[in-house]
């Protein structure tokens, strides 16, 4: 499984969560079956609210899942539309989250529970 996880620095493993998608410098992506990790810019950190286009950046990448800080519904339903799920990310590293997803133990994001206003904890 590939995971997604919004990260603020390039350091792979050990980058520490970004507390939300749309808007994080980079997205770690941690593959579950190989222990291996893949860094993506993310050129479109900087945006207005409610356009972000993250998936831009991810189409080519096989995401199974992305797990964050929070991101709004409209993210939630793009992602959904292309089969990823989303979850929430207990604070911590790229390797332990994944540690923690692995167990079952992060919530999902839905529509219902999505970030209002970028309010998310």
């Amino acid at each position: 499984m590939r995971i997604c996880i919004p990260t603020g620095t390039a350091d792979g493993k050990t980058a520490i969560v970004h507390e939300h998608f749309g808007g994080a410098p980079y997205f770690t992506i941690y593959d579950t079956d190989k222990g291996e990790v893949e860094v993506v810019n993310n050129d479109n950190q900087h945006h207005s609210h409610g356009m972000c286009q993250p998936l831009a950046a991810l189409s080519t990448k096989n995401i199974n899942a992305v797990v964050c800080g929070g991101m709004g519904a409209r993210a939630i339903m793009k992602l959904n539309e292309a089969g990823i799920k989303a979850y929430r990310a207990i604070p911590g590293s790229v390797e332990e989250i994944a540690q923690q997803f692995a167990k079952g133990g992060l919530e999902e994001i839905t529509v219902e529970n999505a970030c209002q206003q970028h309010n998310c904890h």
